[in-house]
């Protein structure tokens, strides 16, 4: 079936507007009969889902992340010195109005709740990347011809996040019927009822430093949607809200034969450092031998063959020890295997990092040290899973060793600030390739973990808007800059979640 949209115009579009002076309607000469005007919403919601679950992935966050290095050119991530951001993920609110809208018609809450959970989505990431967002009026351009949209504060964002994501949840109480179109939990409705509180649960620890100019009780909603309601609750990955890979065109890993690793892209230092203090052994699914590691015949699972790039010096310098052999690639399995990994959106391994550092600022109660294990244990079975030909190094026994080190054990944390620390840095570490920049957003929050950054690099707390904005929604960006930065549209100054 073809489906014809309109442009819906966010706030950066161009605005047509026609005068009809005939006595006859356009409308009445301008049907197609063998078009269809209307769908079901199960024909959108496949869309919606490949979109979304794709939206973070890439290799922006690894670099700012401190987890790969360029060694052919200067990287802006690497260095903290990205300028303007994008407003690309408002296009993908397109198809869901338009669900949203089938769904309305037919009274299907299944298709109206996972509507508002993915917009919801994009608008958490949005606020995170820039601030202020238009939200009330954003994706109304053909419904209701709003097509220069004010700015809503990050505050009432995160509002109507929290909203949005709550009225899912209902409306998916009152309907168990199968969804038809989906490609995550094959139309299970109760496990996108776990997703959803689980994601809550995400959205409430994000304001952790606003527990006191928030309208909701941000401590009280964690706890009451934890004792509550249903979550993520299956250690084995079965209930993650996971994209999965096939070997066919259109639907293979993203990063499947990308030139980008074959080049001057290499391990960064930092990264390579901390799983080697560890005795981390997913190092050897994330990461290859140096080529003189290899040369040495040194074993796949010896930590002194793997070496990265020091991300603060001169690229130049980096590449110098590259062209020697001494530094590792990011494992090949990320751009040979057609089917690689899934992507998570959040999962079980996610969630127990977030539980147990709610647990440790008193939020709930419950054992942290458990729900911290429960997290790694989750992280060494996802791999244990999808990182084929090396699943022995990520096994049980692996598994158990890792846990007893003095490093890893919980209980050698004897403040709450060493636990948080190491939940931190084990949520981190789980994050390759998987989160997008969840990890950079809990360092700003946190501190945790720490990212190197040279002497002269200042902070990035957000992304300069995009230049669209100021050429087509130019009142409503600036009247937003003011507000925020006294006019000063910076990427080195923090948005209202943060201060």
């Amino acid at each position: 079936m073809k489906l014809v949209f309109k442009h819906i115009i966010l706030g950066f579009g161009l605005l047509t507007v026609i005068g009809l002076q005939s006595c006859k309607k356009l409308t009445d000469v301008n049907i197609n009969p063998n078009e269809a005007s209307t769908t079901h919403p199960q024909a959108l919601l496949t869309k919606v889902e490949w979109d979304a679950f794709r939206t973070w992935h890439g290799t922006s966050p690894l670099y700012a992340l401190k987890m790969i290095v360029q060694t052919d050119g200067e990287n802006a991530n690497q260095i903290y010195n990205w300028q303007r951001g994008s407003f690309e993920q408002y296009s993908f609110l397109r198809n869901i109005t338009k669900m949203t809208e089938e769904a309305e018609k037919i009274s299907d809450n299944n298709y109206q709740a996972l509507a508002k959970f993915f917009r919801a989505y994009y608008f958490y990431n949005l606020t995170l990347t820039f601030g202020d967002i238009p939200y009330a009026e954003a994706a109304k351009g053909e419904s209701s011809e709003m097509f220069l949209p004010k700015y809503d504060t990050q505050k009432e964002v995160f509002v109507g996040i929290l909203k949005e994501l709550e009225e899912a949840n209902t409306l998916l109480k009152s309907n168990t019927n199968p969804i038809n179109g989906d490609i995550i939990y094959g139309g299970n409705s109760n496990k996108w009822r776990n997703l959803i509180n689980s994601f809550r649960l995400k959205v409430l620890l994000t304001l952790s430093r606003k527990s006191a100019d928030f309208p909701i009780d941000i401590k009280s909603e964690f706890a009451k949607i934890y004792k509550g309601e249903t979550l993520i609750a299956d250690a084995t990955g079965s209930e993650d809200g996971q994209l999965i890979f096939l070997n066919q065109e259109g639907n293979r890993y993203p990063e499947f034969n990308s030139s980008g690793y074959g080049s001057g892209m290499y391990m960064d230092s930092t990264f390579i450092q901390r799983l080697q203090d560890h005795k981390d052994p997913r190092l050897f699914v994330l990461a290859t031998q140096t080529r003189l590691g290899k040369e040495a015949g040194k074993a796949l699972d010896d930590f002194s063959s793997y070496e990265g790039g020091n991300p603060i010096v001169p690229y130049a310098e980096v590449n110098e020890k590259a062209v020697k052999g001494k530094l590792s690639k990011v494992h090949e399995r990320f751009y040979k295997d057609p089917t690689a990994e899934p992507l998570v959106l959040i999962g079980y391994s996610e969630l127990q990092f977030i539980i147990a550092e709610a647990i440790v600022r008193g939020w709930i109660t419950g054992n942290e040290k458990e729900c911290y294990v429960n997290g790694i244990k989750a992280s060494f079975k996802f791999y244990e899973n999808y990182a084929k030909n090396l699943n022995n190094y990520v096994d049980a026994s692996r598994l158990e060793s890792y846990l007893s080190q003095k490093m890893v054990n919980l209980d050698n944390a004897k403040t709450s600030e060493e636990k948080l620390e190491r939940i931190l840095m084990q949520k981190y570490l789980r994050s390759f390739h998987q989160g997008g920049y969840t990890a950079y957003f809990d360092h700003l929050r946190t501190g945790y973990p720490s990212l190197l950054k040279a002497d002269n690099v200042k902070i990035a707390y957000r992304w300069m808007y995009p230049q669209d904005e100021y050429n087509n929604n130019t009142v409503q960006v600036s009247e937003a800059i003011k507000r925020q930065f006294a006019g000063n549209d910076n990427i080195n100054l923090q948005t209202w979640w943060l201060k």
